[in-house]
């Protein structure tokens, strides 16, 4: 069994810490999600090294052990997708898959979207493609209040007081009412998001992501071309989703040209980490597809 090392990238002025198992140059890299960190992965590391895979997952800009720039143009998506290329190039990553949860997952399609680098899988769980997911908020009713809080994350201040009151009570309480089954987190992964939230300046970053997406959107692609993807994706979407619903799996074919979706019922927003077993079957099988299990490196 591979067992995760920790590390840290310095890129463009700011401090990226990561976990990784595995090691050579072909890279899976993991993209974590709100209110999380690289901890969400930690049941899939293992399993991408043993595929063959150099398996890292980081804390991205604003949390965790990471650089908090301060401001809400910090979190544009354009300087989240650049995290994302900057990583890869300081792995000096030959192949490159691209696995990511939630926010993280927003960050995956407009990296792929927009071609940053070169991708042979883009693996998402629990987030749309930013087309689908931005047609849903105009016109789905359902998925409109949902979607509630990222209006009121647009208020300056309060979120961060309400998230962070009571040694970030409420924070906790998001991994635990979403859940389906909340003894997926244990004691102690429930404290370590909720020190995370609670470190100087954290939750502020954390929701600068919101504010930031209103401003500005998500894919950013400018030249007028469609926002297809030609990696071979996988969407991967827990059933139990209270703040992201069924609907928004349906119509990729114009999106994307290889596109395969397997849905997990009974098993809530909090995918990887309430199912790990299952997500990591569903990512090794669709790896094994599309001839992507690599010798080990030794």
């Amino acid at each position: 069994m591979n067992q995760a090392i920790r590390g840290v990238v310095e890129t463009g002025g700011l401090s990226f810490h990561f976990d990784e198992a595995g090691s050579g140059p072909d890279v899976a890299l993991f993209l974590h999600g709100f209110p999380e960190s690289r901890h969400s992965w930690r049941r899939q590391l293992p399993h991408l090294a043993s595929l063959g895979w150099r398996a890292v997952a980081f804390d991205q800009r604003g949390y965790g052990d990471s650089s908090r720039p301060r401001g809400v143009a910090a979190y544009d998506i354009h300087h989240l997708v650049s995290d994302v290329a900057d990583m890869f190039d300081a792995l000096e990553a030959r192949r490159r898959i691209l696995i990511a949860h939630d926010w993280g997952g927003a960050v995956a399609w407009a990296f792929a979207v927009n071609e940053v680098r070169p991708l042979d899988a883009l693996i998402v769980l629990n987030m749309p493609h930013p087309d689908i997911f931005l047609r849903a908020l105009r016109t789905d009713v359902r998925q409109i209040l949902r979607s509630w809080y990222i209006g009121f994350f647009q208020i300056p201040l309060i979120p961060e007081l309400l998230l962070t009151a009571g040694g970030a009570k409420a924070l906790e309480q998001a991994f635990t009412s979403m859940a389906v089954h909340p003894d997926a987190f244990s004691k102690e992964d429930l404290d370590h998001y909720r020190a995370n939230a609670l470190k100087p300046g954290a939750m502020t970053a954390m929701i600068n992501w919101y504010r930031a997406a209103a401003r500005t959107g998500l894919a950013f692609r400018t030249d007028g071309a469609p926002l297809a993807i030609h990696t071979p994706t996988l969407l991967i979407w827990g059933e139990a989703d209270t703040a992201l619903g069924l609907p928004l799996t349906e119509g990729y074919e114009r999106y994307v040209t290889d596109f395969t979706l397997k849905r997990l019922p009974g098993v809530s927003h909090w995918v990887q980490q309430e199912a790990p077993d299952e997500v990591n079957h569903h990512i090794e099988a669709f790896m094994r597809q599309k001839g992507l299990i690599l010798p080990a490196a030794p």
